[in-house]
Parts: C-alpha cells; structure tokens; sequence
C-alpha cells in the first residue's frame, strides 16, 4: 500500500496532484491545507472519499477504487489552540475514510490530520494526536489504521515516539526532512503513525509548490492482521 500526504501550502500546489498520483503509483492520498470548495471529484485513477467542511481550507481523502472500497468517512474536530479560538482557522484537524482491500479483503482506516500549528505546545499536539488515535478507533474495533500529516511536531520527536509507543502505535518520519523553508523552523514537520501495519518505507518527495514537502509512504498489513470476514456496516 503506497499512500502519500501532502500539505498544500493554502492549495497553491493542488496542481500537483494527478502527476504525484500517477508518478508514484499510489493507492490514497491524504491532502491539507486544500481548498475544499475546489476539489475535483477524481484525480486520475482516485477517487475523493470526502473532505472537511468546517473550514474552507482543509482535508481530504482521494483512494484509488480499483484497490478499495470505501465505507464511509468520518470528519472531526480536535482541542482548539489559542490560535484556533482567535482565528479559527480550522474547526475539522482530522479526517478518516474506512476501506476494504479489495484484493486481501483487509478492512482499515486511512486518516488525515493537521496538528496546531508551532504557536501552540507540543503538550496539546500530543493530546490532538492521541485524540486523533481515539475517534479513529472508534470507526471500527481493532482496525489497522493509518494517520499521516502535518503533525507541526519538528522537535522533540524522540520524546513524541515513546509517546506513541506507550499508546500501541508506531510514528514513522521519513527519510529526510519535510520543511526547510525557514532557518529556524525546519524538520520533519510530516509523517506517520500506524496500527497494525507494517511501514516499508517514508520516503520525502521533491519539493513542488508547497512549504512542506510531500512524503511517500509504503506499508503492509502486520502479521496479526486478518481479512474481514464480512461486509462492514454503513457508515
């Protein structure tokens, strides 16, 4: 499974997207930052699972349908930041879409999530995430799941993985750093947890139009996974 998550820097580089999708053969796409109001329907050979609502600059979820089957997409709304509350500009930091594999029957959950941005803690980034974690969760018990995003979490990231850790998940950075716009602020900005995968790979993709630079990643279904045994219900 070959997902990539990108931050579009205010949708400046949504063009971008049919040749990445293309290019790298992925399965879904995990988009922040996007102008939802002006996403296409498909892109390429992927399909939109849903976008946020809340806040016109957003996530979406494209999956590529020949591989899955989408059963239903959830949006969320995560403890706000100061910046939040005195500009609001996101309501919806999370958003999951529920698939089943259609060539191993596997069923998860692959998510899009946008942290606080740097004016907040990394104390509240971390409550985000592991709050993140839970509504994801929710959407189907013990199912493997993905989460990759702008996790605005560029230092102390040794300290965030044991975090995660301790909460039965696997953080994933990537290969090379993912924001280097800035002297100061530059680092692994984008990544991964996971549940019950097995992630191959992160790997940064070149830098296009955005301030962050897409990255790649590439897993597989863990060992103690199992194929569905029967059709999920609607969400």
């Amino acid at each position: 499974m070959r997902v990539i998550s990108y931050n579009l820097r205010k949708h400046k580089a949504s063009g971008e997207l049919v040749a990445l999708a293309q290019d790298f053969g992925v399965d879904a796409l995990c988009l922040q930052e996007c102008d939802t109001t002006d996403l296409p329907d498909t892109l390429g050979d992927l399909q939109l699972a849903d976008s946020t609502k809340g806040n016109r600059l957003g996530l979406a979820i494209y999956y590529r349908p020949d591989r899955f089957t989408a059963h239903g997409t959830n949006t969320f709304a995560l403890k706000k930041s100061l910046h939040d509350m005195v500009l609001a500009p996101a309501h919806e930091r999370l958003i999951g879409t529920r698939v089943r594999d259609n060539e191993t029957n596997h069923e998860l959950v692959i998510a899009s999530f946008h942290a606080a941005p740097l004016t907040a803690t990394n104390s509240l980034r971390r409550n985000q995430i592991h709050a993140a974690h839970k509504e994801l969760l929710g959407m189907g018990t013990g199912l493997m799941t993905l989460m990759a995003g702008d996790f605005n979490y560029p230092f102390f990231t040794k300290n965030l993985t044991e975090h995660m850790k301790n909460s039965g998940y696997e953080l994933s950075l990537s290969n090379r750093r993912t924001y280097t716009r800035y002297k100061v602020f530059k680092g692994h900005f984008d990544f991964a947890t996971s549940l019950g995968l097995n992630i191959e790979n992160v790997e940064t993709l070149p830098r296009g139009a955005s301030d962050h630079l897409p990255i790649l990643v590439t897993a597989e279904y863990g060992q103690d996974s199992r194929p569905a045994a029967q059709e999920p219900p609607a969400a």
